[in-house]
């Protein structure tokens, strides 16, 4: 099996970890470097190819976009990748046109990444399902128009819910806030999930801001 050489770059230390330890134990790839800064990477970077480079947008020393940018000019047969927070169509378009071959939202990542950069690699462009979404409604404007009359069929109670996941409380604590069951939370974050198109808490809280279920 031919090895896929990556790096990355991620500002926040347990993130890091998690995707060095997924990368770490999946056959076929093998991570040469880790970084928590843009300057760090293109450092590296400049002495050193690889087949795929992850991206996180939210850098504290130069944005995302920049890396991109300049590592998909150093090295155009390295094929980049986005794995960030942020779902919004501008950072979207913005890393598309700089350079990025794939976007993917972070919650919920880990279990699929190895997948994503196979993907990659066979000339996909691995995309989280709300950013797929967000292209079609760039397409067809007109026809998705017409999604926000599905909004409503949030119940009370799923709003509720929702509302303290976007505030940052654990499932647990909300079982504790509503007086329900941990099992009764999660079949509401499952029912909230289908009924929004989405597939996990930041795609939920994204897609609900965008539609005006919160602000």
């Amino acid at each position: 099996m031919l090895t896929t050489t990556l790096a990355l770059v991620e500002d926040d230390p347990d993130t890091r970890a998690r995707f060095t330890r997924v990368i770490a134990g999946s056959p076929g790839l093998s991570l040469l470097h880790a970084s928590a800064t843009g300057g760090d990477l293109l450092h590296w970077f400049a002495r050193n190819p690889v087949d795929v480079l992850l991206v996180d947008l939210g850098l504290p020393d130069m944005p995302g976009i920049q890396v991109i940018h300049a590592c998909a000019r150093l090295r155009p047969d390295c094929a980049i990748m986005v794995v960030s927070i942020f779902g919004d169509e501008k950072n979207m378009l913005d890393a598309f046109e700089a350079g990025a071959c794939g976007y993917l939202l972070k919650d919920g990542t880990e279990a699929d990444l190895a997948g994503h950069v196979r993907s990659l690699q066979d000339g996909g462009s691995p995309l989280s399902p709300l950013i797929a979404r967000k292209l079609l409604q760039r397409l067809h404007p007109a026809r998705t128009q017409q999604q926000p009359e599905q909004t409503d069929r949030l119940s009370a109670r799923e709003s509720q819910i929702l509302d303290l996941v976007a505030r940052g409380f654990t499932y647990g604590e909300i079982a504790d806030q509503i007086s329900v069951s941990l099992n009764t939370v999660h079949t509401h974050i499952r029912n909230i999930y289908g009924k929004l198109g989405v597939h996990n808490k930041t795609e939920a809280i994204f897609e609900a801001r965008q539609i005006g279920l919160l602000r």
